[in-house]
């Protein structure tokens, strides 16, 4: 198995996302999502509030079901629930192969839906929200095949 040396959460972004219940997903065209984020600088440069929630946008419908798969979300829940202290233990949790967990686990990574915590030799999956809500706009465009990070 081999590691895809995810990048480090900024202590920043981790402390933002632990005040942070709930993680939006939804499905928004990168050229949508620039815009949102710009229109969020400017109202805060201005001293005006903007939503704090963190969002994930996917570009289509697939690559947000592609990700958040029932498998997913039920490996997910269980490390939510159970809070194993390694990848190896949170796929004994859901009784599933060592790899599929981990490549799915760092694809999450990535994307900023979870932490991988280096606790020692292990690293230690970490759901940071208590809530994940999708949204599904049924006028999204489908622009790429690649998923935005939060904001």
């Amino acid at each position: 198995m081999t590691d895809t040396n995810t990048p480090p959460t900024h202590p920043k972004a981790r402390e933002y996302r632990a005040a942070a219940s709930t993680l939006v997903v939804t499905v928004r065209s990168s050229e949508q999502f620039h815009a949102d984020v710009t229109a969020d600088i400017e109202a805060l440069e201005c001293g005006d509030d903007v939503d704090g929630t963190p969002t994930l946008a996917f570009p289509s419908y697939d690559a947000l079901a592609e990700t958040f798969t029932p498998r997913v979300l039920d490996l997910l829940e269980a490390i939510r629930r159970e809070e194993p202290p390694s990848i190896n233990a949170a796929a004994r949790v859901v009784d599933r192969d060592v790899s599929n967990v981990h490549t799915e686990l760092t694809r999450l990574a990535q994307l900023g839906v979870i932490d991988l915590v280096e606790d020692g030799q292990a690293k230690r999956p970490v759901v940071w929200f208590d809530e994940l809500v999708i949204t599904l706009p049924f006028d999204a465009e489908d622009t790429s095949d690649t998923a935005t990070a939060p904001s």
